[in-house]
């Protein structure tokens, strides 16, 4: 039996845990509770600090302004401030006209807290969402970790593998660079569409979501060729004159080995031939999305034989200003030929890891960068597997 200690303390963090779930939801009702509850701890602070000013002086009044700033929408906001400012000024002239003597680090406390006021309403005023500071910062990182998901490819069957690895523009979290995969497992068929959408860091992380969106509803539900059109239409309706983005698209058997790619204005693939053990650019070509209305694409096909890997990767891993970016390409197939090692019988030695080695290889830039290699496991060889 539960002792009424315990149960009360269960009741305390319900409580509490409500409150906090109202006020992720933003409604008007968790905006008063929060703002009545600042409201209480300001007259608080105005009594004790009007009987007893070094007890409670200008500082705690302002951490409650800031809390209601990370907390409180600008309305909200502009009546706990007020009230703030205005009972820290009465107390200051009652104690001006009363007994107690009015010193000169009072009054510049007072100013500055005036001064100070001010600036939390006019970064309020400036929040464009509309939300709190720390609930609008809430919902960027829930969009951020939405998109990082949606480029999660999802378990392979055995005899696959992949790995990718993303670097944000500055590493501010926040990319134009995005993966959407699906995996249809009935049809052991892997479809994947790598995007780089036109700006970096925050200022195409916005965009990235809103595309990645649209791409995963339409992923495995129309051919890839209506895919990429259906892509540049989307981009082309959009009201921008930045609207635009680079695609390569992947569809591959897992059960044959069988691909075709498609590229959209994107870096042309790698791909590792076992029998070589060096990586090969592929002959995919096409334009650019929401550039023209008729968008070309040229598909390359073949198959991947086991040992053999395909490499997808974005501009920000080969482009450097004043180079050509057919040499950032030869440098990037070259590094990773120099990474992947000799090719042994059970396949190149160096893929594990790969595109996160290859990251490391490239030059500190100011573009998002990613990488995803794609490996079909060599056959273990029956002689070595019965000693």
């Amino acid at each position: 039996m539960t002792s009424r200690p315990a149960q009360m303390w269960t009741q305390v963090v319900r409580y509490v845990q409500d409150r906090v779930d109202g006020w992720r939801s933003g409604s008007p009702a968790s905006q008063r509770y929060v703002a009545v509850v600042l409201l209480v701890l300001l007259t608080l602070t105005l009594v004790v600090s009007s009987f007893a000013y070094w007890l409670a002086p200008v500082g705690p009044v302002f951490v409650w302004l800031l809390v209601g700033m990370l907390l409180l929408r600008f309305r909200p906001l502009v009546l706990v401030t007020t009230w703030g400012v205005v009972g820290t000024v009465a107390v200051a002239v009652a104690d001006a006209v009363g007994p107690q003597e009015l010193d000169a680090a009072r009054v510049t406390a007072t100013i500055t807290l005036v001064v100070a006021a001010a600036l939390v309403l006019l970064q309020s005023s400036r929040q464009r969402s509309g939300l709190p500071t720390l609930l609008g910062e809430s919902v960027l990182s829930d969009l951020r970790d939405r998109l990082q998901r949606q480029g999660v490819v999802p378990p392979l069957p055995a005899g696959w593998s992949s790995e990718s690895a993303m670097l944000a523009a500055d590493s501010v979290g926040y990319a134009g660079d995005f993966l959407v995969a699906r995996l249809d497992e009935e049809a052991r068929c892997l479809e994947m569409i790598l995007v780089d959408v036109v700006g970096k860091g925050v200022a195409a992380g916005t965009a990235a979501l809103q595309f990645a969106g649209a791409l995963g509803g339409l992923l495995g539900a129309v051919p890839p060729r209506r895919l990429v059109a259906a892509a540049n239409d989307f981009l082309l309706r959009q009201e921008s004159d930045e609207a635009f983005a680079t695609a390569v698209h992947v569809r591959l058997d897992l059960c044959s080995g069988d691909y075709e790619v498609l590229s959209a204005g994107h870096p042309p693939v790698l791909r590792l031939d076992r029998a070589d053990g060096g990586w090969r650019v592929d002959t995919a070509r096409g334009t650019a999305l929401g550039v023209t209305v008729q968008a070309e694409a040229e598909p390359s096909r073949g198959r991947l034989e086991p040992g053999d890997a395909l490499m997808f990767y974005t501009d920000g891993v080969v482009e450097r200003p004043g180079q050509d970016i057919d040499a950032g390409i030869e440098w990037l197939r070259s590094t990773a030929t120099e990474l992947t090692g000799p090719t042994g019988p059970a396949g190149p030695t160096g893929l594990a890891g790969l595109p996160r080695r290859v990251l490391r290889r490239v030059a500190r830039g100011d573009d998002d960068r990613a990488v995803l290699v794609l490996h079909r496991l060599p056959t273990p060889d029956p002689a070595r597997t019965s000693r």
